[in-house]
């Protein structure tokens, strides 16, 4: 099995950290743009203000140990995945990192009460609805 190319995604929430200004979201996107496509990573990272929400897809042990330094991120907390597991192709092959943010300020505490199949969905008509 040729681990390189076994996709791997993570779909997780979390909230900014209260001691942290607004203007850090938009540091951590280009930080993580350049990182990401370093790592061959792509993704989406919406935020509604206060919550995140970010799918992670790309080789598994790259994404397991960015999810790993995502946890222990001082810049938000409450992180909790909804999902992960393998992945028959990339959704944003054209994005190292998608950034948007979204309108909807119920969106996000929505995506947070769901997990696996139904926290996919959810986020994927979230994500139609964006314009990226």
């Amino acid at each position: 099995m040729n681990h390189s190319i076994d996709l791997y995604e993570v779909l997780y929430v979390s909230t900014l950290a209260p001691d942290q200004p607004l203007q850090v979201v938009a540091e951590i996107a280009a930080v993580a743009r350049h990182a990401n496509a370093q790592l061959e990573i792509t993704g989406l990272l919406i935020f509604d203000g206060q919550r995140f929400c970010q799918q992670l897809e790309g080789p598994q042990i790259p994404v397991l140990k960015l999810m790993e330094r995502i946890r222990n991120d001082a810049r938000h907390m409450n992180v909790e995945v909804l999902h992960h597991g393998p992945l028959p192709a990339r959704r944003f092959q054209q994005f190292s990192l998608a950034f948007s943010t979204v309108e909807d300020e119920d969106a996000l505490p929505r995506m947070e009460q769901l997990d696996g199949a139904a926290a996919l969905d959810a986020f994927e008509a979230m994500r139609k609805e964006l314009v990226l």
